[in-house]
């Protein structure tokens, strides 16, 4: 599997990653298993976003013995506690939530920590994960959501440029100029919801139907396919092994030009989920 350089680190990650969310939904025999799998199959990008403590535990368990192996990515911008998530992006809970998961996954460093959302202390969050970098408990430093404006001014005005910036990107919502501005500085763009989350029809697509009947391949395989063809690190949801064999089984062939423009032309331009310019979003 090819792996992408993260920003102007020296970090190199797998094009598909392994999202660690809801791995406490199934027995935890299983679950370490998939882990274990996924890095046989050389995805090395674990994605810890939403993952409860039950799911941050199994991790731990799943990377015992081959740490060096994963890059685990965390997020700061919510915290677990008294059974749900709230919102922490202010300043004070940057460390708690960073050596919780340091904890939890019983190692002695994170390889990159995103700032999930770009309100409340943004700045202050930023400098928190700065400090966290120089004293050697953070490899790599990123944001996720910011779009070009928020991206530009935390790129332009922090000491250390995001090696990431995973934004919601797929076929419906490709991120073209986006992807432009963060390659200005040498930013990696990363997607969350690759599938759209099956929304606006995703499965059913006669244009994905029609490029992925002349492939042999599926609407979600022709989805994937595309974006890691754009240089697009894709962090897919997976809990089963099957549906993960299916997302890496994108690696033997390529979409021609013609079936590349032709998914092109799915982009609205427009989230399926939230604007975060949005007043109510702010106040999520």
């Amino acid at each position: 599997m090819k792996t992408r350089r993260l920003g102007k680190t020296n970090l190199q990650v797998s094009e598909i990653g392994f999202g660690g969310e809801w791995l406490e939904r199934h027995p935890e025999e299983e679950s370490i298993e998939l882990i274990r799998y996924a890095s046989s199959k050389g995805i090395n990008i674990l994605d810890c976003w939403m993952a409860d403590p039950t799911s941050r535990d199994i991790i731990g368990k799943g990377i015992r013995g081959n740490r060096s192996h994963w890059y685990i990515q965390g997020h700061i911008g919510s915290t677990w506690k008294d059974g749900q998530y709230f919102r922490s992006r202010d300043i004070q809970y940057v460390r708690p939530a960073f050596e919780d998961l340091l904890q939890r996954l019983q190692t002695d460093y994170i390889d990159l920590m995103l700032l999930h959302q770009p309100f409340c202390d943004r700045y202050g969050a930023y400098r928190a994960l700065e400090e966290a970098y120089k004293e050697g408990k953070l490899r790599a430093i990123g944001v996720s959501n910011f779009y070009p404006d928020h991206f530009i001014d935390i790129a332009s005005n922090m000491e250390i440029v995001p090696a990431v910036n995973q934004v919601e990107t797929h076929v419906f919502d490709q991120q073209i100029e986006a992807q432009k501005i963060m390659e200005e500085f040498g930013t990696r763009i990363m997607s969350w919801g690759p599938l759209a989350e099956g929304r606006n029809g995703f499965f059913t697509n006669p244009t994905l139907a029609g490029i992925g009947h002349k492939y042999g391949k599926s609407v979600a395989q022709i989805a994937l396919r595309w974006l890691i063809q754009r240089g697009v690190i894709i962090i897919p949801k997976s809990t089963h092994i099957e549906r993960m064999r299916q997302n890496i089984d994108i690696l033997d062939f390529s979409l021609s030009d013609e079936d590349m423009a032709a998914v092109a032309t799915l982009d609205t331009g427009k989230s399926l989920f939230f604007d975060h310019h949005d007043a109510e979003t702010a106040r999520m």
